[in-house]
């Protein structure tokens, strides 16, 4: 069958997290629950780095940045799974499926990118701590940063197109809670080859892209760690970097243990559980790591929410 524009499949039907009904209000209950989390942590932490002078650095400058993508992409996934675990007809047009792939794949992609961007910076200001200041100027934050935003975009176009491009004429149950490749490629009646060698070609640049200038920074780091004499030198040296440490090894080993695991043990209830790790909860648990691991972060947070329930008691009274 010929792959463009003629697809007789107008709408999807996504099986959702679980088949059992009665576990669909407690797992609601749950996601809601994380989804609030996720907000709140975010938005106090991009509140937290624009109006505290002490985190005007490109450390905070980043971290504004990955808290906004963590707010952007999971509230591309979440919203649409509480609807489908609550709804009779769990249904997303193919439009509605299109766009979700399309931002999430930007989003996810842009903060793996981002991810290897706050390593570098962290490389220098371990390393080079001098020359941090020069180094690390607003011109080459802004670039560095609008290359991580053009690398996911780029990768989202071809992820979209090529899925997308397919036809779909038959089967329309997409059995996950999301629309992702691997069970959108199941029901093609088109042949997913070249899509599939475009997709892994882009992935494969994208994590060689992120993957490597981590290891190499982390490498030179630890190197740079291991030569301070003073064991509190140490100490206060990889509490500088142990935040994104965390926050990389975090998000690095769910994609790994995502794609890379033995064809032999793949399946698509084990690829929803994972994939619940990588879009639902890593975006609550990076504001827990920063400010959990950070002074400066911790207390700029609660000097926000102080501000905050001052001025609700205020409106209150």
């Amino acid at each position: 069958m010929e792959g463009r524009n003629q697809t007789s499949v107008t709408e999807f039907i996504l099986i959702g997290l679980t088949r059992n009904p009665k576990l669909q209000i407690p797992l609601f209950v749950l996601f809601l629950m994380v989804y609030i989390i996720t907000l709140l942590g975010n938005i106090s932490i991009t509140v937290a780095t624009k109006l505290d002078s002490r985190l005007q650095t490109p450390m905070y400058f980043f971290l504004f940045h990955l808290s906004f993508l963590d707010i952007c992409y999971s509230s591309v996934i979440t919203p649409k799974t509480l609807q489908t675990l609550l709804a009779e007809q769990k249904i997303i047009s193919l439009l509605g499926c299109a766009l979700q792939m399309f931002f999430f794949a930007w989003f996810a992609t842009t903060e793996a990118f981002l991810l290897a961007v706050m390593a570098y910076d962290r490389y220098v200001a371990i390393c080079n701590p001098l020359l941090y200041p020069v180094i690390m100027s607003r011109r080459l934050c802004i670039q560095m940063l609008s290359a991580a935003y053009l690398g996911g975009f780029c990768n989202s176009v071809v992820q979209t197109v090529c899925i997308f491009h397919l036809s779909y004429c038959g089967p329309n149950v997409i059995d996950h809670y999301f629309c992702d490749a691997p069970p959108l490629l199941l029901l093609t009646c088109s042949d997913p080859f070249i899509c599939v060698l475009a997709l892994f070609i882009f992935v494969g640049f994208n994590c060689t892209s992120t993957f490597v200038p981590i290891l190499v920074s982390y490498t030179f780091i630890l190197s740079n760690i291991l030569k301070i004499r003073s064991a509190e030198g140490r100490r206060k040296a990889f509490n500088t970097c142990a935040s994104h440490f965390t926050a990389v090894m975090i998000f690095f080993g769910t994609l790994v243990f995502m794609y890379l695991r033995p064809a032999s043990s793949y399946s698509m209830e084990q690829d929803r559980v994972v994939s619940v790790f990588y879009a639902v909860l890593i975006p609550m648990l990076n504001p827990l790591i920063y400010s959990l691991r950070n002074k400066d972060v911790k207390a700029a947070l609660l000097k926000v929410w102080k501000q905050f329930f001052t001025a609700v008691r205020g409106v209150i009274k």
